[in-house]
Protein backbone atom coordinates (compact mmCIF):
# COMPACT_ATOMS: atom_id res chain seq x y z
CA UNK A 1 0.00 0.00 0.00
CA UNK A 2 1.49 3.70 -1.20
CA UNK A 3 0.44 6.53 0.95
CA UNK A 4 -0.25 9.84 -0.84
CA UNK A 5 -0.64 13.13 0.37
CA UNK A 6 -2.25 15.33 -1.46
CA UNK A 7 -2.52 19.22 -0.73
CA UNK A 8 -4.87 21.90 -2.68
CA UNK A 9 -5.45 25.23 -1.40
CA UNK A 10 -8.06 26.91 -3.96
CA UNK A 11 -11.58 25.64 -5.34
CA UNK A 12 -10.13 25.12 -8.87
CA UNK A 13 -7.12 23.13 -7.15
CA UNK A 14 -9.01 20.92 -5.27
CA UNK A 15 -11.25 19.71 -8.21
CA UNK A 16 -7.80 18.88 -9.66
CA UNK A 17 -6.62 17.09 -6.87
CA UNK A 18 -10.08 14.77 -6.88
CA UNK A 19 -9.21 13.84 -10.10
CA UNK A 20 -5.46 12.88 -9.01
CA UNK A 21 -6.54 11.44 -5.86
CA UNK A 22 -10.10 9.12 -8.18
CA UNK A 23 -7.40 8.53 -10.96
CA UNK A 24 -4.28 6.81 -8.30
CA UNK A 25 -7.14 5.38 -6.63
CA UNK A 26 -8.10 3.25 -9.88
CA UNK A 27 -4.52 2.32 -10.42
CA UNK A 28 -5.44 -0.13 -7.35
CA UNK A 29 -7.52 -2.25 -9.87
CA UNK A 30 -4.44 -3.05 -11.43
CA UNK A 31 -2.66 -4.88 -8.24
CA UNK A 32 0.83 -4.25 -6.74
CA UNK A 33 3.69 -5.44 -8.04
CA UNK A 34 5.93 -7.51 -5.83
CA UNK A 35 9.75 -8.01 -5.12
CA UNK A 36 9.54 -11.43 -6.62
CA UNK A 37 7.97 -10.09 -9.92
CA UNK A 38 10.38 -7.60 -9.75
CA UNK A 39 13.21 -10.71 -9.92
CA UNK A 40 11.63 -12.15 -13.16
CA UNK A 41 12.87 -12.13 -16.27
CA UNK A 42 11.41 -9.99 -19.11
CA UNK A 43 10.84 -12.04 -22.46
CA UNK A 44 12.33 -10.19 -25.14
CA UNK A 45 9.80 -7.48 -26.58
CA UNK A 46 7.62 -7.60 -23.47
CA UNK A 47 6.47 -4.31 -21.83
CA UNK A 48 9.38 -4.34 -18.68
CA UNK A 49 8.58 -3.30 -15.25
CA UNK A 50 11.14 -0.18 -15.67
CA UNK A 51 10.18 1.83 -18.72
CA UNK A 52 12.73 4.45 -17.86
CA UNK A 53 15.48 3.13 -19.78
CA UNK A 54 14.14 1.22 -22.72
CA UNK A 55 15.85 1.42 -26.23
CA UNK A 56 13.89 2.43 -28.88
CA UNK A 57 13.48 -0.34 -31.94
CA UNK A 58 13.62 2.44 -34.70
CA UNK A 59 14.95 5.66 -35.23
CA UNK A 60 12.52 8.13 -33.45
CA UNK A 61 10.36 5.27 -32.13
CA UNK A 62 9.82 6.60 -28.19
CA UNK A 63 9.35 3.97 -25.92
CA UNK A 64 10.57 5.68 -22.50
CA UNK A 65 9.18 9.35 -21.12
CA UNK A 66 12.73 9.86 -20.09
CA UNK A 67 14.90 8.72 -22.38
CA UNK A 68 13.17 9.10 -26.00
CA UNK A 69 14.55 10.64 -29.05
CA UNK A 70 12.56 13.62 -30.36
CA UNK A 71 10.77 12.64 -33.85
CA UNK A 72 10.43 16.55 -34.62
CA UNK A 73 11.47 20.04 -33.02
CA UNK A 74 9.81 20.88 -29.95
CA UNK A 75 8.18 17.11 -29.25
CA UNK A 76 10.43 16.06 -26.59
CA UNK A 77 13.21 17.54 -24.48
CA UNK A 78 14.23 14.19 -22.67
CA UNK A 79 11.08 13.94 -21.28
CA UNK A 80 11.19 16.79 -19.34
CA UNK A 81 8.65 19.41 -21.56
CA UNK A 82 6.89 16.49 -23.07
CA UNK A 83 3.09 16.88 -23.71
CA UNK A 84 1.33 13.39 -22.55
CA UNK A 85 -1.51 12.89 -23.66
CA UNK A 86 -4.78 10.60 -21.45
CA UNK A 87 -3.74 6.91 -22.79
CA UNK A 88 -0.31 7.28 -23.34
CA UNK A 89 1.69 7.48 -20.31
CA UNK A 90 5.11 5.33 -20.49
CA UNK A 91 4.94 5.08 -16.87
CA UNK A 92 1.79 2.61 -16.89
CA UNK A 93 3.63 -0.44 -15.44
CA UNK A 94 5.75 1.86 -13.24
CA UNK A 95 2.92 2.88 -10.91
CA UNK A 96 0.71 -0.17 -10.16
CA UNK A 97 0.76 -0.71 -6.53
CA UNK A 98 -3.02 0.44 -4.26
CA UNK A 99 -2.74 3.60 -3.06
CA UNK A 100 -4.44 5.23 0.55
CA UNK A 101 -4.92 9.33 -0.38
CA UNK A 102 -4.68 11.52 2.55
CA UNK A 103 -6.07 14.74 1.60
CA UNK A 104 -5.14 17.67 3.33
CA UNK A 105 -8.46 20.04 5.18
CA UNK A 106 -6.91 22.06 7.60
CA UNK A 107 -3.39 23.03 9.25
CA UNK A 108 -0.83 22.80 6.51
CA UNK A 109 2.22 22.84 8.51
CA UNK A 110 0.85 19.81 11.18
CA UNK A 111 -0.57 17.92 8.11
CA UNK A 112 2.66 18.16 6.18
CA UNK A 113 4.50 16.99 9.33
CA UNK A 114 2.33 13.86 9.90
CA UNK A 115 2.92 12.40 6.52
CA UNK A 116 6.52 13.08 7.14
CA UNK A 117 6.42 11.19 10.30
CA UNK A 118 4.10 8.41 8.95
CA UNK A 119 6.78 7.65 6.20
CA UNK A 120 3.96 8.38 3.46
CA UNK A 121 5.54 7.64 0.40
CA UNK A 122 4.18 11.21 -1.53
CA UNK A 123 3.21 14.36 -1.23
CA UNK A 124 1.64 16.33 -3.72
CA UNK A 125 0.84 19.60 -4.23
CA UNK A 126 -1.63 21.99 -6.20
CA UNK A 127 -0.41 25.02 -6.09
CA UNK A 128 2.61 27.20 -6.01
CA UNK A 129 5.95 25.68 -5.84
CA UNK A 130 7.36 28.08 -3.07
CA UNK A 131 4.32 27.03 -0.53
CA UNK A 132 5.50 23.48 -1.49
CA UNK A 133 9.15 24.18 -0.59
CA UNK A 134 8.14 26.71 2.59
CA UNK A 135 6.12 23.54 4.05
CA UNK A 136 8.15 20.58 3.81
CA UNK A 137 11.67 22.68 4.37
CA UNK A 138 11.56 21.74 8.20
CA UNK A 139 11.30 18.24 8.13
CA UNK A 140 14.21 17.00 5.36
CA UNK A 141 16.50 14.42 6.49
CA UNK A 142 17.44 12.55 3.92
CA UNK A 143 17.49 11.49 -0.22
CA UNK A 144 17.32 8.08 1.20
CA UNK A 145 14.19 8.24 3.51
CA UNK A 146 12.64 11.86 2.61
CA UNK A 147 9.43 10.73 0.52
CA UNK A 148 9.02 11.81 -3.31
CA UNK A 149 7.17 15.50 -3.79
CA UNK A 150 5.43 16.70 -6.49
CA UNK A 151 4.09 20.44 -7.19
CA UNK A 152 1.06 21.12 -9.67
CA UNK A 153 -0.47 24.12 -10.69
CA UNK A 154 -3.87 24.23 -10.40
CA UNK A 155 -4.62 24.52 -13.87
CA UNK A 156 -2.74 21.14 -14.44
CA UNK A 157 -0.49 22.40 -17.25
CA UNK A 158 2.89 20.67 -15.34
CA UNK A 159 4.00 18.05 -12.89
CA UNK A 160 7.22 18.81 -11.23
CA UNK A 161 9.10 16.34 -9.71
CA UNK A 162 10.54 18.30 -6.73
CA UNK A 163 11.99 15.93 -4.17
CA UNK A 164 13.68 12.82 -4.11
CA UNK A 165 13.33 11.95 -7.57
CA UNK A 166 15.04 8.70 -7.92
CA UNK A 167 14.94 6.83 -4.39
CA UNK A 168 11.93 8.38 -3.14
CA UNK A 169 9.97 7.52 -6.76
CA UNK A 170 8.94 11.14 -7.96
CA UNK A 171 10.08 11.14 -10.99
CA UNK A 172 8.03 7.99 -12.07
CA UNK A 173 4.96 9.37 -9.90
CA UNK A 174 5.20 12.75 -11.95
CA UNK A 175 4.87 10.77 -15.16
CA UNK A 176 2.08 8.51 -13.51
CA UNK A 177 0.07 12.15 -12.65
CA UNK A 178 1.19 14.00 -15.58
CA UNK A 179 -0.18 11.02 -18.09
CA UNK A 180 -2.84 11.00 -15.71
CA UNK A 181 -4.03 14.52 -16.30
CA UNK A 182 -2.34 14.74 -19.60
CA UNK A 183 0.02 17.66 -18.00
CA UNK A 184 3.96 18.17 -18.58
CA UNK A 185 6.16 16.09 -16.44
CA UNK A 186 9.30 18.27 -15.52
CA UNK A 187 11.57 16.02 -14.70
CA UNK A 188 15.53 17.78 -13.60
CA UNK A 189 17.49 15.05 -12.11
CA UNK A 190 20.80 15.00 -14.19
CA UNK A 191 21.16 11.42 -14.94
CA UNK A 192 17.66 11.88 -17.11
CA UNK A 193 18.43 15.23 -18.67
CA UNK A 194 21.42 13.41 -20.24
CA UNK A 195 19.81 10.07 -20.77
CA UNK A 196 22.42 8.38 -18.30
CA UNK A 197 22.24 5.05 -16.14
CA UNK A 198 20.70 6.29 -13.13
CA UNK A 199 22.45 3.94 -10.41
CA UNK A 200 19.92 4.81 -7.53
CA UNK A 201 16.82 4.13 -9.55
CA UNK A 202 19.28 0.70 -10.47
CA UNK A 203 19.55 -0.20 -7.00
CA UNK A 204 16.00 0.74 -5.80
CA UNK A 205 14.06 -1.74 -8.71
CA UNK A 206 16.63 -4.48 -7.69
CA UNK A 207 15.81 -4.27 -3.80
CA UNK A 208 19.49 -3.59 -3.03
CA UNK A 209 20.99 -1.53 -0.42
CA UNK A 210 23.16 1.75 -0.98
CA UNK A 211 25.49 1.26 1.27
CA UNK A 212 27.27 5.02 0.80
CA UNK A 213 25.11 7.44 -0.83
CA UNK A 214 28.76 9.52 -1.00
CA UNK A 215 29.99 6.41 -3.25
CA UNK A 216 26.54 6.54 -5.13
CA UNK A 217 27.20 10.25 -5.71
CA UNK A 218 30.59 9.86 -7.18
CA UNK A 219 29.59 7.29 -9.56
CA UNK A 220 27.15 8.97 -10.84
CA UNK A 221 29.05 11.96 -11.30
CA UNK A 222 32.16 9.51 -13.40
CA UNK A 223 29.04 8.46 -15.48
CA UNK A 224 27.91 11.92 -16.25
CA UNK A 225 31.62 12.86 -17.17
CA UNK A 226 31.75 9.54 -19.61
CA UNK A 227 34.11 7.67 -17.37
CA UNK A 228 34.16 4.11 -17.55
CA UNK A 229 32.37 2.22 -14.67
CA UNK A 230 32.67 -1.39 -13.83
CA UNK A 231 29.76 -3.46 -12.45
CA UNK A 232 30.49 -6.84 -10.40
CA UNK A 233 27.54 -9.15 -9.10
CA UNK A 234 27.82 -12.51 -7.63
CA UNK A 235 24.11 -12.82 -8.53
CA UNK A 236 23.05 -13.48 -12.31
CA UNK A 237 22.68 -10.41 -14.71
CA UNK A 238 19.42 -10.21 -16.76
CA UNK A 239 18.67 -8.22 -19.89
CA UNK A 240 21.21 -5.77 -21.55
CA UNK A 241 24.00 -3.56 -19.17
CA UNK A 242 23.88 -0.12 -20.25
CA UNK A 243 26.78 1.22 -22.09
CA UNK A 244 27.82 2.98 -19.22
CA UNK A 245 29.28 -0.04 -17.59
CA UNK A 246 31.98 -2.49 -18.11
CA UNK A 247 30.54 -5.83 -16.75
CA UNK A 248 33.67 -7.78 -14.92
CA UNK A 249 33.28 -11.16 -15.62
CA UNK A 250 34.16 -14.02 -13.42
CA UNK A 251 37.86 -14.55 -14.72
CA UNK A 252 38.63 -11.14 -14.63
CA UNK A 253 37.41 -10.42 -10.97
CA UNK A 254 40.95 -10.77 -10.34
CA UNK A 255 42.17 -7.65 -12.16
CA UNK A 256 40.26 -5.93 -10.54
CA UNK A 257 42.48 -6.49 -7.13
CA UNK A 258 39.57 -7.41 -4.99
CA UNK A 259 39.11 -10.41 -2.56
CA UNK A 260 35.19 -11.32 -2.44
CA UNK A 261 34.59 -13.89 0.36
CA UNK A 262 31.44 -15.21 1.75
CA UNK A 263 30.33 -17.89 3.55
CA UNK A 264 28.99 -20.63 1.60
CA UNK A 265 29.93 -18.60 -1.52
CA UNK A 266 32.85 -19.19 -3.49
CA UNK A 267 36.63 -17.55 -2.66
CA UNK A 268 37.42 -15.69 -6.03
CA UNK A 269 40.71 -14.41 -6.04
CA UNK A 270 43.55 -12.48 -3.93
CA UNK A 271 44.18 -9.18 -4.56
CA UNK A 272 45.88 -8.74 -7.58
CA UNK A 273 48.02 -6.50 -9.51
CA UNK A 274 47.15 -4.17 -12.85
CA UNK A 275 44.63 -2.40 -11.18
CA UNK A 276 44.81 0.97 -13.20
CA UNK A 277 45.66 -1.08 -16.06
CA UNK A 278 42.79 -3.21 -16.56
CA UNK A 279 40.20 -2.24 -14.12
CA UNK A 280 37.95 0.72 -14.28
CA UNK A 281 38.85 3.11 -11.66
CA UNK A 282 35.04 3.54 -10.63
CA UNK A 283 33.54 -0.22 -9.48
CA UNK A 284 29.79 -1.33 -8.66
CA UNK A 285 29.87 -4.36 -6.44
CA UNK A 286 26.77 -6.40 -5.73
CA UNK A 287 27.53 -8.23 -3.11
CA UNK A 288 26.93 -9.55 0.07
CA UNK A 289 30.57 -8.61 1.49
CA UNK A 290 32.72 -5.90 0.19
CA UNK A 291 36.06 -6.73 -0.88
CA UNK A 292 38.64 -6.50 1.05
CA UNK A 293 41.75 -4.45 -0.64
CA UNK A 294 40.66 -1.74 -3.59
CA UNK A 295 42.25 0.95 -4.73
CA UNK A 296 39.01 1.54 -6.73
CA UNK A 297 36.65 3.95 -5.99
CA UNK A 298 33.80 0.96 -4.90
CA UNK A 299 29.66 1.22 -4.78
CA UNK A 300 28.64 -1.43 -2.83
CA UNK A 301 24.88 -2.39 -3.67
CA UNK A 302 23.85 -5.13 -1.19
CA UNK A 303 21.40 -7.79 -2.10
CA UNK A 304 18.55 -9.03 -0.33
CA UNK A 305 19.65 -12.30 -0.93
CA UNK A 306 18.94 -14.46 2.40
CA UNK A 307 16.38 -16.14 4.61
CA UNK A 308 16.91 -16.34 8.29
CA UNK A 309 14.80 -19.07 9.06
CA UNK A 310 14.16 -19.07 12.66
CA UNK A 311 12.23 -20.82 15.66
CA UNK A 312 12.04 -20.13 19.62
CA UNK A 313 10.44 -20.54 22.91
CA UNK A 314 7.08 -19.36 23.81
CA UNK A 315 7.60 -15.81 25.62
CA UNK A 316 11.02 -14.71 24.39
CA UNK A 317 10.89 -10.90 23.91
CA UNK A 318 12.56 -8.87 20.98
CA UNK A 319 15.72 -8.65 22.82
CA UNK A 320 16.56 -12.29 23.32
CA UNK A 321 15.78 -12.95 19.70
CA UNK A 322 18.00 -9.80 18.24
CA UNK A 323 20.98 -11.41 20.54
CA UNK A 324 21.13 -14.57 18.92
CA UNK A 325 20.18 -14.08 15.37
CA UNK A 326 23.37 -11.43 15.52
CA UNK A 327 25.28 -14.36 16.49
CA UNK A 328 23.71 -16.80 14.42
CA UNK A 329 24.32 -14.24 11.36
CA UNK A 330 28.06 -13.80 12.43
CA UNK A 331 28.49 -17.25 12.45
CA UNK A 332 27.16 -17.45 8.76
CA UNK A 333 28.93 -14.27 7.71
CA UNK A 334 25.90 -12.66 6.81
CA UNK A 335 24.55 -9.19 7.49
CA UNK A 336 20.97 -8.15 8.44
CA UNK A 337 20.92 -6.24 5.13
CA UNK A 338 20.96 -9.17 2.93
CA UNK A 339 18.19 -10.99 5.18
CA UNK A 340 15.29 -10.34 3.24
CA UNK A 341 12.29 -12.54 4.91
CA UNK A 342 12.30 -14.69 8.36
CA UNK A 343 10.27 -18.24 8.07
CA UNK A 344 9.23 -20.12 11.16
CA UNK A 345 6.26 -22.48 11.68
CA UNK A 346 2.51 -21.29 11.91
CA UNK A 347 2.36 -22.48 15.60
CA UNK A 348 5.01 -18.66 15.90
CA UNK A 349 3.28 -17.03 14.03
CA UNK A 350 1.55 -14.54 16.98
CA UNK A 351 4.72 -15.07 18.78
CA UNK A 352 4.85 -11.03 20.08
CA UNK A 353 8.71 -11.18 20.59
CA UNK A 354 9.18 -12.61 16.92
CA UNK A 355 6.90 -9.99 15.26
CA UNK A 356 8.73 -7.03 17.25
CA UNK A 357 12.32 -8.62 15.90
CA UNK A 358 10.73 -8.08 12.89
CA UNK A 359 9.07 -5.25 12.32
CA UNK A 360 11.98 -3.46 14.30
CA UNK A 361 14.06 -4.97 10.78
CA UNK A 362 11.46 -4.53 7.99
CA UNK A 363 11.08 -8.38 8.05
CA UNK A 364 8.26 -10.13 6.02
CA UNK A 365 7.61 -13.12 8.37
CA UNK A 366 6.58 -16.42 6.44
CA UNK A 367 5.29 -18.96 8.39
CA UNK A 368 4.22 -22.50 7.26
CA UNK A 369 2.31 -25.42 8.69
CA UNK A 370 4.19 -28.90 10.13
CA UNK A 371 3.36 -30.81 6.44
CA UNK A 372 4.75 -28.09 4.17
CA UNK A 373 8.00 -28.21 6.26
CA UNK A 374 7.87 -32.09 6.06
CA UNK A 375 7.62 -31.66 2.09
CA UNK A 376 10.76 -30.33 2.55
CA UNK A 377 13.78 -32.26 0.88
CA UNK A 378 17.12 -32.50 2.71
CA UNK A 379 19.28 -33.71 5.70
CA UNK A 380 18.41 -31.55 8.60
CA UNK A 381 19.54 -31.04 12.27
CA UNK A 382 16.66 -33.45 13.92
CA UNK A 383 15.53 -32.98 16.95
CA UNK A 384 12.79 -35.91 18.37
CA UNK A 385 11.79 -33.03 21.11
CA UNK A 386 10.93 -30.55 18.30
CA UNK A 387 8.91 -33.41 16.72
CA UNK A 388 7.20 -33.94 19.42
CA UNK A 389 6.24 -29.98 19.89
CA UNK A 390 5.66 -29.11 16.80
CA UNK A 391 5.03 -32.09 14.42
CA UNK A 392 8.46 -31.72 12.24
CA UNK A 393 12.03 -32.22 13.11
CA UNK A 394 13.37 -29.27 12.75
CA UNK A 395 11.82 -25.85 11.84
CA UNK A 396 14.63 -23.30 11.29
CA UNK A 397 16.04 -25.01 9.23
CA UNK A 398 13.20 -26.30 6.98
CA UNK A 399 11.55 -23.31 7.04
CA UNK A 400 15.05 -21.01 5.97
CA UNK A 401 14.86 -23.78 2.50
CA UNK A 402 11.13 -23.16 1.95
CA UNK A 403 11.58 -19.90 1.99
CA UNK A 404 14.54 -19.59 -0.44
CA UNK A 405 12.77 -21.38 -3.19
CA UNK A 406 13.75 -23.43 -5.95
CA UNK A 407 17.61 -22.78 -5.90
CA UNK A 408 17.97 -21.93 -2.81
CA UNK A 409 20.98 -23.52 -0.22
CA UNK A 410 21.44 -23.78 3.31
CA UNK A 411 24.70 -22.03 3.95
CA UNK A 412 24.32 -22.49 8.28
CA UNK A 413 22.66 -25.01 9.57
CA UNK A 414 21.06 -24.90 13.07
CA UNK A 415 22.36 -22.10 15.30
CA UNK A 416 20.61 -22.62 19.32
CA UNK A 417 20.96 -20.37 21.93
CA UNK A 418 18.96 -19.57 25.20
CA UNK A 419 15.87 -20.55 23.19
CA UNK A 420 16.30 -19.79 19.76
CA UNK A 421 17.59 -21.48 16.68
CA UNK A 422 18.50 -19.53 13.86
CA UNK A 423 19.69 -20.84 10.26
CA UNK A 424 20.17 -19.17 7.12
CA UNK A 425 19.50 -19.90 3.38
CA UNK A 426 20.94 -18.18 0.07
CA UNK A 427 17.83 -18.22 -3.00
CA UNK A 428 18.78 -18.11 -6.71
CA UNK A 429 18.93 -14.41 -7.14
CA UNK A 430 19.34 -12.46 -10.03
CA UNK A 431 19.08 -8.45 -11.18
CA UNK A 432 18.05 -7.03 -14.04
CA UNK A 433 18.77 -4.29 -16.44
CA UNK A 434 15.63 -2.88 -17.82
CA UNK A 435 15.74 -1.88 -22.00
Amino acid sequence: MKRIGIAAFTARGRELADRIANGLRQKADLGEQTADELQQKTEPGEQTADGLQQKPEAEGQTVTGLRQKPEAEGQTVTGLRQKTEPGSCPADDLCRPAYEIRMYERGLKDWCRAQFESHSDGIIFVGAAGIAVRTIAPFLKSKTTDPAVLVIDEAGQYVISLLSGHIGGANRLALAVAEMIGAVPVITTATDVNGKFAVDVFAKDNHLKIESMKAAKEISAAILRGEPVGLYCEGRIEGTAPLELRIIQENNRKKCGAEFKGKGETEIAEPGSGIEKDCPRYLICICGRLPKDFDQVILHLIPKSHVLGIGCRRGKTEGEIEAEVSRALAQAEVSMDQIFAAATIDLKKEEQGLLAFCERHGLKLETYTAEELLEVPGDFSSSEFVRKTTGVDNVCERAALRMAGAGGRLIQKKYAGNGVTAAVAVRDWSVRFEK
